[in-house]
């Protein structure tokens, strides 16, 4: 069976290739998610891949993906900071997951370098661009590859 992995967005992100272009870059979130669906058919993984500007939704997903999801990817956006209800509902998955920012949160305002996720995942990218995504399915195309062997 192929892996599905759950590839979550929070706030904000739809509005990429237009919002602060010089910090999140110029590539659309279409674009974002046409790569990241061809980097998971190369690594033969199955991706949804979602965004949302509602907390509670990305919260569903998340509960959702417990029965049917390999893993998570998720950039919560602003929620990282803020959001201990999306860290729970991470922890209850049970899956493993990777937190990635586009930008380098470290380099950026003092509020954003705590996340609430960053301690409960299996790794977290930050600063590389929509790299960063296909870096975090590429790492769980691997563990799943050394879980079946």
């Amino acid at each position: 069976m192929t892996p599905r992995i759950l590839v979550l967005n929070g706030p904000n992100l739809n509005l990429l290739g237009t919002r602060e272009p010089d910090q999140y870059g110029r590539e659309t979130f279409s674009d974002l998610a046409d790569s990241c669906g061809a980097s998971a058919r190369d690594l033969g993984l199955d991706i949804e891949f979602r965004q949302t500007n509602h907390e509670g939704e990305l919260i569903e997903w998340i509960h959702a993906a417990r029965s049917r999801c390999a893993g998570i990817v998720i950039n919560p956006g602003a929620w990282t900071h803020t959001s201990v209800a999306i860290r729970d509902a991470l922890v209850a998955s049970e899956l493993p997951v990777i937190e990635v920012h586009l930008s380098n949160v470290h380099k950026r305002e003092p509020f954003r370098h705590n996340s609430f996720v960053s301690s409960i995942a299996v790794g977290v990218i930050c600063g590389l661009g929509s790299a960063g995504y296909r870096m975090a399915l590429a790492h769980l195309g691997h563990m799943f590859v050394e879980q079946a062997a």
